[in-house]
């Protein structure tokens, strides 16, 4: 079994945070592709725990594979 270290999870929270700071917001597809977070929304918790204002919008668009609605989030530093 797979575990992830306190030490890891230090390592995402970072990297998430520059990459708002640099770029301005976050969506999972990015997190995965750029930084390798697989579980971003569970950092993201984790950064509002540790007292960060992050603020979610709820982004609706197309499937381009399949043309179905999906929607996803995008994350910012408030």
């Amino acid at each position: 079994m797979i575990t992830e270290t306190m030490e890891g999870r230090t390592n995402q929270k970072q990297l998430i945070l520059d990459y708002m700071r640099e770029f301005g917001s976050i969506e999972p597809m990015q997190a995965l592709g750029d930084l390798g977070v697989y579980r971003l929304g569970s950092r993201i918790c984790d950064l509002r725990k540790d007292g960060y204002d992050i603020k979610t919008e709820r982004v609706v668009t197309k499937s381009k594979r399949t043309g179905n609605t999906v929607m996803y989030a995008r994350y910012s530093l408030a």
